[in-house]
């Protein structure tokens, strides 16, 4: 089971870390999973991926308080407007643009809603 926890982790670490770069893929959903994964598989990866300087302070601001720092809820905003943007140029069918923008605005609410990292 370790082995399947670790790949998952490697892939969700993976995912994450584009997800640094392509503004459409989410970073912090994956980074949670990495850590979850990590601390079931590997206590070396776990503890270096607590204590990097870019991604711990994330991890560690969810898992004690419930929090996403401004910087991440902007760059998630922008993130989601982009999407829909890109649904709206490709012209989607309308009820499938309903649903998305429902479940859009559902989870921009829950994004703000969390307290400041």
């Amino acid at each position: 089971m370790k082995v399947i926890y670790l790949f998952l982790g490697l892939i969700s670490l993976l995912l994450a870390t584009l997800g640094v770069i392509l503004p459409l893929l989410p970073t912090v959903p994956f980074l949670l999973l990495s850590a979850f994964f990590f601390a079931r598989s590997s206590e070396r990866l776990h503890r270096w991926l607590m204590e990097h300087r870019v991604f711990g302070p994330l991890i560690l601001d969810w898992q004690q308080h419930g929090a996403i720092s401004p910087r991440a809820k902007k760059a998630a905003t922008v993130s989601i407007a982009a999407v829909f943007t890109i649904s709206l140029v490709l012209q989607v069918p309308a009820p499938l643009l309903l649903i998305q923008a429902a479940a859009l605005s559902l989870v921009t609410l829950f994004i703000w809603s969390r307290p400041n990292g």
